[in-house]
């Protein structure tokens, strides 16, 4: 058992840590900013919550952090009350936070200069991943930190990888996103397609799901995707603050995304339709408008 905090309760922290305390078997102490919500959640779990960063940090073994975005993130790691104003040294910061490379390689140095360590750790699996307890965890940083963060991180993960050093986890982050842009925007296309020729959608994806053309999204999103129900998982409004990410890092390192950048765009349709918290495959919704 280790002691261990966790900053950031939203729809994917709030299970994470649960994790964190049941399955894992931590001590675990929670923040955040909603503080209704950390009491909540000790109701539920048991152990503690902290009235800031710093003091849900102090004296644990392992910090995990899930917020929004990068400045988010900054405001409590390297803020006034941020989790470096109490962490021990030796301690473990682990971000689940979908953020930027640049940011991730920052925290690792100032990590390092507090005598503490860091890992950038951004998860894939949505709401339901967090929830059951089997998120895929992409992580940065060095070897035997992450050796000795890896079995706590295992409380809520079923696959997690040391992709290379800081930054490589949210790099990681960024290439499974851009495959989801361009996946989800292919099932929409054909399942318009589709629908549009008169075709029993149920029937065609219980045949081609079996071949090259099945996928996770097909499996799972298909059949609300059909009936035009779209609150069931990772919100337009997210996806397009990580494919800001994503594009931005393009420009940094050369590479050429024109289905990224116009899947971009279409998301951008669709938060004007009024789609801001609508799930990830609502790009039917716009070419159904």
């Amino acid at each position: 058992m280790a002691k261990a905090a966790f900053i950031g309760l939203g729809v994917m922290g709030y299970p994470m840590a649960g994790h964190l305390k049941t399955k894992g078997g931590h001590d675990v102490t929670v923040y955040n900013r909603t503080t209704a919500k950390a009491e909540n959640w000790v109701k539920q779990f048991g152990g503690a919550f902290g009235l800031t960063p710093a003091e849900a940090a102090k004296d644990a073994d392992f910090v995990f952090t899930c917020v929004g975005n990068d400045d988010d993130l900054r405001a409590v790691t390297i803020g006034a009350d941020g989790v470096f104003a109490s962490m021990k040294p030796g301690a473990i910061l682990i971000d689940n936070t979908t953020a930027s490379a640049d940011v991730a390689r920052e925290l690792y140095a100032a990590a390092k200069a507090k005598g503490c360590d860091f890992v950038d750790a951004p998860v894939s699996g949505g709401q339901a991943g967090a929830e059951n307890g089997v998120l895929t965890v992409m992580c940065g940083g060095d070897e035997a930190v992450f050796e000795a963060a890896k079995p706590v991180i295992e409380s809520f993960a079923r696959m997690i990888g040391l992709m290379g050093p800081a930054g490589s986890g949210q790099l990681t982050k960024m290439v499974n996103q851009i495959c989801i842009a361009g996946i989800v925007q292919g099932l929409a296309e054909a399942v318009h397609f589709g629908k549009s020729a008169g075709l029993d959608i149920e029937k065609v994806v219980e045949v081609i799901s079996k071949g090259a053309a099945g996928s996770w999204q097909m499996e799972n999103r298909h059949k609300t995707m059909n009936a035009g129900k779209y609150d069931f998982g990772f919100a337009v409004d997210w996806m397009r603050k990580d494919l800001g990410i994503v594009l931005n890092e393009a420009k940094n390192n050369g590479a050429t995304l024109p289905v990224t950048a116009l899947v971009d765009q279409f998301y951008g349709d669709v938060q004007k339709m009024g789609g801001q918290r609508w799930d990830t495959s609502s790009l039917l919704a716009r070419l159904e408008k």
